[in-house]
């Protein structure tokens, strides 16, 4: 049987079988994406619960110099097992749907590590105080599951099996090659002036995480594809562009965990969140277009739509770590909350000792050399002479 299709205004005469192929290759295609989807999303999911879990295994041992202690927590164990099954989900997740579709999926840990703080503050607010308070957050939330939504529903669906030959095409092609290049300069550049020069501006730091990150997701796509098609069909894992893909996977990773931990003793961990997802997801993108060509068969409208679905999630993230509430790390003074040996929370806290300015010193004041000193009037002079007492004798005391 054989049916006629118009293209380019010519009737043309197209084969049922062929039309019934291709019609099987889109619902499978719809299918991964959907399992794809489905594991990064409960991947991360289980990453944010373990992650609150652990935390309030530690806070419930705060002051414990004993860091065992922790090891013998339910808690602390629970989020440990919860962690690896959300990461395995992810890992698993990058071998079924489009790296450019998982990437943004971040975004559904940043939801859920919001609600979860909230539900574990337990704090008590009257509903003018909780809008003023949690509006941007809610605001934020709504915006991300929004974006989710859309570059969900019209994001790449290009799909191809990641056997060894496939991913050494892709790792010899002239686009990725081109890319590498200009990602090494870049790197190369910014670590230079972080070293060197001590700009140890955010930016640079989580910049230097984003071109790593890069390099880290298309080796785990790859990697996970191959240990999936190792178990559904012929074996991959004995071909060298495995162990390398693995080796560049394991060293990324570290690197990032250092620079990461390098930006946590330096800045905020919501402003961290914030503008790591920015570049990170970005940088994904442009990788999974680059080396998977995952854009190759999409139309504008549907490109469109999905880089406006990662907009606002982008917006959507800035608005959640924007309303964190920042807390001082040293406070170099009593207040008057504290007078009776009883620390607590305030909204104004009157300092009894003037502002810190840089310095530990307790009760130190400003320093005003740079002011010129004031001229006291000829009666002040007088009054503020010393007395008969020479500075020698008051000594002998």
């Amino acid at each position: 049987m054989s049916s006629e299709v118009r293209i380019n205004g010519v009737w043309m005469a197209r084969d049922d079988s062929v039309m019934a192929r291709d019609d099987s290759v889109m619902a499978d295609s719809y299918t991964e994406n959907l399992i794809g989807t489905l594991l990064a999303i409960f991947g991360n999911l289980l990453v944010s619960i373990s992650v609150s879990i652990q935390k309030q295994s530690h806070v419930t041992l705060a002051g414990n110099k004993d860091l065992r202690q922790y090891y013998y927590t339910k808690t602390w164990w629970s989020g440990l097992m919860l962690m690896v099954l959300g990461e395995g989900a992810l890992f698993v997740s990058y071998a079924f749907a489009p790296l450019s579709l998982i990437a943004p999926l971040n975004a559904v840990s940043v939801i859920t590590s919001s609600i979860l703080g909230f539900l574990f503050l337990r704090e008590k607010w009257k509903a003018q105080e909780f809008l003023k308070r949690y509006i941007l957050t809610f605001l934020g939330c709504t915006l991300t599951a929004g974006g989710t939504y859309l570059f969900v529903t019209f994001g790449p669906n290009s799909h191809e099996k990641l056997n060894a030959e496939n991913i050494v095409k892709h790792v010899i092609g002239w686009p990725f090659l081109l890319y590498l290049l200009l990602g090494i300069i870049t790197f190369c550049l910014v670590l230079y002036f972080y070293k060197r020069r001590n700009a140890s501006h955010l930016v640079l730091i989580l910049l230097l995480v984003a071109l790593l990150g890069s390099v880290t997701v298309i080796t785990v796509k790859a990697v996970s594809g191959m240990i999936v098609l190792s178990i559904m069909g012929p074996l991959q894992l004995s071909y060298p562009i495995f162990y390398v893909m693995f080796v560049c996977m394991v060293a990324t990773v570290v690197f990032q965990a250092s620079f990461l931990a390098q930006a946590s003793h330096l800045y905020d961990s919501c402003l961290i969140a914030c503008v790591n997802y920015i570049f990170s997801t970005t940088f994904a993108i442009v990788a999974g277009a680059i080396f998977y060509e995952e854009f190759n068969h999409e139309d504008v409208l549907h490109i469109c739509m999905f880089l406006l679905g990662c907009a606002i999630c982008f917006l959507g993230v800035f608005l959640i770590t924007k309303n964190k509430r920042k807390v001082k790390a040293f406070e170099p003074y009593v207040t008057m909350d504290m007078a009776k040996g009883i620390p607590t929370i305030h909204n104004k806290g009157w300092a009894v000792q003037p502002d810190y300015n840089g310095s530990f010193s307790y009760g130190a004041l400003q320093n005003n050399d740079s002011v010129a000193p004031v001229t006291l009037p000829v009666d002040q002079e007088l009054s503020a002479s010393p007395g008969p007492y020479q500075s020698s004798e008051l000594k002998k005391d």
